[in-house]
């Protein structure tokens, strides 16, 4: 029996390790803090919030891996009024649908978008500036990016199209991303994997295979390898409880500039008391920004969508998430070119900024499966996107 060490209990850490055991491997994870989940933490209390807005994309691979292992759990249903209520802010005011330019950028047969273009260059030949400007400001829902017209035009195209697929992709596991933290903790417990919490690593161990599960930024310290880098976003995360009112929006997407509200309680009300609504919103902002300028920003898409909203806070906090949100690529660049997930030695890189293919969490997803498959010996997976 083959023995593995996960250094992470995060989402990509937990995958890792169900992966491993059900395979027949003896595993290991260490985690640094009290309790399993990463960024993937449900806070305790009334206001169940996670840190940024979260969804589950029913498009990508990981769905089907924790369907089959019924580990989603009971999904919270959008209802059809709700849906209606997604608002867009443009030239400064509120619409129900998008600009006619923007959606040339979503139809059907369009052509691949090129990798080695930025994606406004590319989008502004596609739909004009104005077109342009809205798309790549309404797909910063899924890059936490604060210019996501000057990406690669083929990625951000991807998380476009996700973005926007009707029905939606995304889904909202009822109570939080905690449940499924439970459920996968439960899982690889009853595999025989040992979880080892308050166990901060900070030398590699020797003779065993090592998956490596944090941030990009602590892999690197701990490998003592400067070449783990990757551009990635930095939001202004703003988190906020309001007595119930009529008439509020379920979504505000900015078009004039990056930034994304979401009224959570719309599809699940076991997110915050009964009379009060949770609102989470992610605003990207600039490296010469601060937390006031994106929270000032989001305040401006509160005033539009949440009249009142002021007189109405229950619960409040804000916070900023840089390094956090998951790879950005560059024009030229791909999932390809990231920090390889074989470090060599025996040592492997999982996460949401390595090399493999996917958006947000399923990147981490990806990347665990394709470790667990080259430190067991197996033929590597296919990680083609999905």
């Amino acid at each position: 029996m083959q023995r593995i060490t996960v250094i992470g209990g995060g989402f990509a850490g937990l995958t890792a390790a169900i992966t491993a055991a059900e395979a027949g491997a003896k595993v290991t994870v260490h985690e640094a803090h009290h309790t399993l989940g990463g960024r993937a933490r449900t806070a305790e209390g009334p206001y169940r919030t996670n840190e940024g807005p979260h969804a589950l994309y029913n498009g990508g691979p990981h769905w089907a891996w924790l369907r089959q292992r019924d580990l989603i759990g009971p999904l919270a249903p959008l209802p059809a009024l709700e849906v209606a209520r997604l608002r867009l802010r443009y030239k400064g005011e509120l619409r129900r649908t998008p600009p006619f330019a923007m959606l040339k950028l979503l139809r059907r047969g369009l052509r691949q978008a090129p990798v080695d273009v930025d994606f406004m260059s590319w989008a502004t030949d596609v739909a004009g500036a104005e077109g342009a400007r809205a798309a790549a400001h309404y797909a910063a829902v899924a890059l936490f990016h604060h210019d996501p017209g000057s990406l690669s035009a083929a990625f951000v195209q991807e998380r476009l199209r996700r973005a926007t697929r009707v029905p939606p992709e995304a889904h909202y596991p009822r109570g939080g991303w905690g449940g499924v933290i439970d459920r996968m903790a439960a899982r690889a417990w009853n595999l025989g994997v040992r979880v080892e919490t308050l166990s901060r690593v900070d030398t590699l161990p020797a003779g065993a295979p090592v998956i490596v599960a944090t941030s990009l930024d602590a892999a690197r310290r701990l490998l003592d390898d400067d070449s783990l880098t990757w551009p990635s976003g930095r939001a202004a995360l703003v988190d906020l409880a309001v007595r119930t009112r009529r008439g509020d929006a379920f979504v505000v997407s900015d078009l004039d500039a990056p930034g994304w509200l979401e009224r959570f309680t719309a599809q699940d009300r076991t997110l915050a008391p009964a009379g009060e609504q949770l609102i989470q919103g992610q605003i990207p902002i600039a490296p010469h920004e601060s937390r006031a300028d994106g929270v000032a920003r989001a305040e401006q898409l509160l005033d539009l969508g949440f009249p009142g909203w002021r007189e109405r806070v229950t619960w409040r906090r804000e916070a900023v998430a840089s390094g956090r949100t998951g790879a950005v690529d560059p024009p030229g660049t791909s999932w390809r070119d990231r920090p390889a997930v074989d470090r060599g030695d025996g040592v492997y890189l999982i996460g949401d900024q390595v090399a493999a293919p996917g958006v947000l969490s399923e990147v981490s997803f990806n990347s665990a499966l394709a470790a667990v498959s080259l430190a067991l010996g197996r033929d590597a997976l296919d990680l083609k996107q999905a």
